[in-house]
Order: C-alpha cells, then sequence, then structure tokens
C-alpha cells in the first residue's frame, strides 16, 4: 500500500479509496510463480480446498480502451471468478480486486497481465503480491512515479498464481495481428507492412520485445507480404524515442517507395496510440491493437488454466494438458 502502516486490518474501503487516484519478458511461455502470500484477508482459508479465480492486470486507458478489456473478461465471468486491476501495478486497483475476489469466496488467485511484455511493472507486482521481499527502486502509482519505500504488500490471504509471460510472443498474438492485417484490405503482395511496439526502456527488455514480435512478423512474410518488419518506439524514454522515431519514419517512407502501400500495425493491446503524431506526413495504412479481439479472452483463459493446472487445481476453464502445466488437478473435497 502506498503510505500505508505495516498494521495488518481489512482493506477493501481504503482500496476503493485508491482507486480514485491514478507497458510490456516476452519470450516463451514460463510457468507461473506460485507462493503463498500471508493469510491476512478476513474469511478466506487457505488450508480449504481450491476455490480459483482470476485477477487480470492491464494499463488502463479512456472509457474506450478500459471498455474493451471488461469485453473480453466478460465470457469468463459466468465460468469463474474474474476481478480486473487497471493501471500500472497500482496498489489501490489491485487491493481492489483482491478483496472483490475474497468477497466471492475465492482462495487461489490467478494473476494474468494483460501487457505485452511480462517484464512490464514486474517487480512491484511480486512485491505487493508478497512474492518477494525486496520493494523496487521506484514504481508508478497512478501515473506518477513514487520510491520503493511508500509501498507496503497488499492484505491477501490467497494463494497467489503469477504468471510471468505477457501478451507478447504468444499464438493468439500473431494470429489477431495476421487478421488485423487482413482486415486492411490491401494486396499482400503490394504491400511492406511494419508492427511497432511500445517498447521498453531496458536495452535486453527492449531486444526482447522485438524478438516476441517475430512469430507475427514471420507469419505475415508467409501470408505473402512483400516485406515485414518489426519496430519499437520506446516512448517513455526521450533519448532512446528520438533515435526509434527517426528509424521508424525513414522505413515507412522506404517502403512507401518500393511498394504501392504501407501496413502499420500497432503491437499493443488497444489502440494506436502516438503513432499517427509520429508518422504525420507519410502515407501508410493503421489498424486496431490486439483488442477488440475474441482470441484476448481465450489468452487469458489459457495463462490461468496453466497456472491452475501446473499447481494441482481444477480449473473451471477447462481440462488440465500437456501445454496447459501437465500436472493432474488435485479434485475438490465432499
Amino acid at each position: 500500500m502506498l503510505n500505508g502502516s505495516r498494521a495488518r486490518a481489512p482493506f477493501a474501503a481504503l482500496g476503493l479509496l485508491w482507486m480514485s487516484s491514478g507497458c510490456a519478458s516476452a519470450g516463451g511461455p514460463q510457468p507461473a510463480v506460485e507462493l503463498a502470500s500471508r493469510p491476512e484477508h478476513p474469511g478466506v482459508a487457505p488450508e480449504s480446498e481450491p476455490r480459483p479465480g482470476i485477477l487480470v492486470m492491464a494499463h488502463g486507458g479512456g472509457a474506450e480502451w478500459n471498455g474493451r478489456v471488461e469485453d473480453a473478461l466478460r465470457p469468463l465471468r459466468d465460468r469463474i471468478p474474474v476481478s480486473l486491476a487497471l493501471g500500472m501495478a497500482d496498489p489501490g486497483t489491485l487491493q481492489s480486486a483482491l478483496d472483490s475476489l475474497a468477497e466471492e469466496g475465492v482462495n487461489t488467485v490467478a494473476v494474468v497481465r494483460l501487457f505485452v511484455s511480462g517484464a512490464s511493472f514486474l517487480h512491484p507486482t511480486e512485491f505487493l503480491l508478497g512474492l518477494r521481499p525486496d520493494a523496487p527502486e521506484r514504481a508508478m502509482v497512478g501515473h506518477r512515479m513514487v520510491s520503493g519505500t511508500e509501498l507496503d504488500p497488499l492484505a491477501n490471504g490467497s494463494r497467489i498464481l503469477l504468471v510471468r509471460e505477457g501478451l507478447g510472443g504468444s499464438g493468439q498474438a500473431a494470429r489477431i495481428l495476421v487478421d488485423r492485417a487482413a482486415a486492411a484490405g490491401i494486396p499482400p503482395a503490394e504491400s511492406g507492412v511494419l508492427l511497432l511496439a511500445h517498447g521498453m526502456g531496458d536495452e535486453g527488455e527492449d531486444r526482447q520485445v522485438l524478438r516476441s514480435m517475430e512469430d507475427a512478423a514471420q507469419d505475415l512474410r508467409t501470408g505473402g507480404y512483400a516485406e515485414v518488419h518489426v519496430g519499437t518506439l520506446r516512448e517513455d524514454w526521450a533519448s532512446a524515442r528520438e533515435e526509434a522515431e527517426e528509424r521508424i519514419k525513414a522505413l515507412v517512407a522506404g517502403m512507401g517507395e518500393r511498394h504501392r502501400h504501407v501496413l502499420v500495425v500497432p503491437y499493443r493491446v488497444s489502440g494506436f496510440g502516438p503513432y499517427a503524431d509520429v508518422l504525420e506526413g507519410l502515407e501508410y495504412v493503421s489498424t486496431e491493437g490486439f483488442l477488440p479481439h475474441p482470441l484476448i479472452t481465450d489468452w487469458i483463459a489459457e495463462r490461468a488454466t496453466a497456472s491452475f493446472c501446473a499447481t494441482g487445481v481444477v480449473s473451471p476453464l477447462g481440462p488440465c494438458s500437456v501445454s496447459a502445466g501437465g500436472r493432474a488437478p488435485s479434485r475438490p473435497r465432499g
């Protein structure tokens, strides 16, 4: 919690108050982190039979942006308790989401982070959920940067299963972007394509994002597009962004000289981001990001099920398989 006492007490009301305040390790799939947080939420008995739920973390934006995330979660809500924490690992929205699940009797929470990169906000998320003892040096809270010394772990009595990977590099991500390109209605053989992502400040993490984009890029090349590139704008890091902007503009301009069409596909959860400003004066066709698309719902369900199955918990979302975590689920008692 932010500026909070380290004494533990019910935090539902405070979490709702915090809600009023107030993007990407992309490599291959990794197992969920599974650690039991301290049993501090009233009414939750961690030793009882598993009662699973899902907490989805997403960046958050305007009403349309947030509504698209809500729409992606709607098909899951009849099958399993689901809560949403918008913001960049915001302690207020995370606490409210945990409280909401606890009120529904959930004691095993799969935390699925709807970010392009699994590295996004990972350290503060792990600390706030009680999965690591060291606070981050700095963290974003309500779109402002605070010192990690201002944070405390949240009140929680559930077993937390943290999904480490982001959406980037998944099969669903690649299929969505192929759909986006097809919907643009331009002839592949006459078109160059740029997949463009937010990017990361750390050089190694940014390279991971670029590598995660290559599956989608290769699918587009196989689909007959004349030229396909991946790039990151590195939006929140001024010096890196300046260089990235020049490189991206030169790439789009060059493809425009070589091909009849240029397609710019945002490799981001929703919307086109700031790319229209960056590409002002250049000729290109744009598409949507990953949302809205039903495969986002499938990705969330797949990641949550993999977490449950890997720890022996029956998933209400479907059977376990080798690809979903391998381990046979434990059967509810009674």
